[in-house]
């Protein structure tokens, strides 16, 4: 919990830096790349999270992976982060960055998840069921598990029409009666 307030911490100082520097976009792009590039790389994230390696050497190694497309304000901030001994939140902080910045832009992560892939009159049935006023962010998933249906999760809502959600149901009332 502790590592989150301080993520959150720090993705907020970033999110107002690059308003007031007026690079929110560039920014962000930034922060996607580094989130994904920790997301596949287990040697990056080991290397963030090792005492062993130097203040210098870490420095060093993400300014060669990330250097030469980053915008200046995102290795300058990266570069801060190691020097506060920080860089083990990097992948918690560019997560809460991210949401900082689709909550700033009124962007709401929908992920849907249904038996096959949807069609376009699927999904504009779905993102109905969505009452918002913003940009909504679609992620579509597909689990042949549920059987048929679908589940939508936005934020820390969830409808559950699925068939296999309601074999669950069927199945515990039957064990009741």
């Amino acid at each position: 919990m502790k590592n989150i307030k301080a993520s959150t911490r720090y993705a907020k100082a970033l999110l107002d830096l690059s308003i007031e520097k007026n690079q929110l976009e560039k920014v962000y792009q930034d922060i996607i790349t580094l989130k994904e590039t920790c997301k596949g790389s287990r040697e990056l994230v080991n290397l963030l999270n090792s005492p062993v390696v130097k203040e210098d050497q870490k420095k060093q190694a993400l300014t060669a992976v990330f250097g030469s497309s980053f915008d200046e304000l995102s290795i300058n901030y990266i570069n801060l982060l190691v020097s506060k001994n920080r860089e083990a939140l990097l992948p918690t902080i560019a997560e809460q960055f991210i949401k900082a910045y689709e909550n700033h832009k009124n962007i709401l992560t929908v992920e849907v998840t249904s038996a096959i892939k949807l069609d376009e009159a699927q999904k504009n049935k779905v993102l109905s069921l969505v009452k918002h006023d913003g940009e909504i962010n679609l992620i579509e998933k597909t689990d042949p598990s549920l059987i048929g249906g679908f589940i939508v999760r936005m934020g820390d809502k969830q409808i559950d029409a699925s068939i296999a959600k309601k074999f669950t149901d069927l199945r515990k009332e039957i064990i009741l009666n």
